[in-house]
Parts: structure tokens; sequence; C-alpha cells
């Protein structure tokens, strides 16, 4: 059977991001995400629910977020869904938890421009005059996608 985990989420971090080294030098970020939601109930009459959810970085991409994320800051995430399973360590019982495994990012709002500025590796893009869509020029803006972020490409 086929399968397909792929989960995009925007909202705005509830706290700073919380940063771990491995033992083998690789990094991991712990943070939680407070994603809106609007719909109407029985009587017409709109609801916003907040939804927390839990997520987990690795590598270069922790250490960015970490350095330029914190408590409230909008951020829109690309990742996929990870259930953790362990035994309670009181009484024994299995427990589980399901969270976001982030893959890319990309910042939201603030910064010099307004918004939209990219982040955890994802391709930069600029409509060029002449409809291409490569920054660096003439490629499909995909080459670089999945590289280490450096502090010199942010752009703030």
């Amino acid at each position: 059977m086929a399968s397909y985990n792929k989960v995009l989420l925007m909202g705005n971090l509830t706290r700073d991001i919380e940063i771990k080294q491995f033992s083998g030098g690789t990094s991991v970020g712990k943070l939680g995400l407070a994603v809106n939601e609007k719909y109407k109930d029985r009587n017409d009459q709109w609801v916003e629910r907040v939804n927390f959810i839990d997520c987990d970085v690795f590598g270069r991409k922790a250490e960015v977020m970490a350095q330029y994320l914190t408590k409230g800051s909008p951020v829109f995430i690309e990742g996929k869904l990870r259930l953790d399973t362990w035994q309670d360590k009181n009484d024994g019982s299995n427990r589980s938890k399901l969270k976001v495994v982030i893959d890319n990012f990309q910042f939201v709002g603030g910064g010099q421009g307004g918004g939209g500025n990219q982040g955890g590796g994802a391709p930069r893009q600029a409509n060029n005059a002449d409809g291409g869509s490569d920054a660096q020029g003439g490629g499909s803006g995909h080459e670089n996608y999945g590289e280490p972020v450096s502090a010199d490409d942010i752009p703030f």
C-alpha cells in the first residue's frame, strides 16, 4: 500500500527553541507551534481554536531556527508526522505522542522586507525580467535545496 507523510503548518512559536547536542555533535531543536483554526459553530458564530503542536528539527536548521526565532515568532514549516512511543518510568504503561519532524522552514513576517524571507535550505527564487526563476542564474531554482544555511544567508 502506498503512503505519503507531509505536513505544512504556519503558526507562532509557543516557547524559545530548546537546543540539545547528541554525542556525535548533531543538534536537535525542540519547539512548540500554536496554529489557529477558525470555524463556524452550530449557531453560525465564528469560533477560534488553537492547536498546540510539538516539533523537532535537526542539524544546522535547528541552530538557525534557534538563532533567529523566539517565543511568539511566526514561522512556516514543512515536515512529516512521527509517533514517538515509550514506557512510562513511574508505572510502566505504554505512552505515545504524535509530533512533527521539520524538514524545511520559512521565516514569516518581520525582517527587512516585511515577510517572505526563506530559511532552512529552501530554494531561493526571484522572478527575473526574462521570466526565469533562479536567483543564481538560469536553473530551476532547486539546485541548493536541502543544503545547510549559513548565517550570511539570513537577510536580517
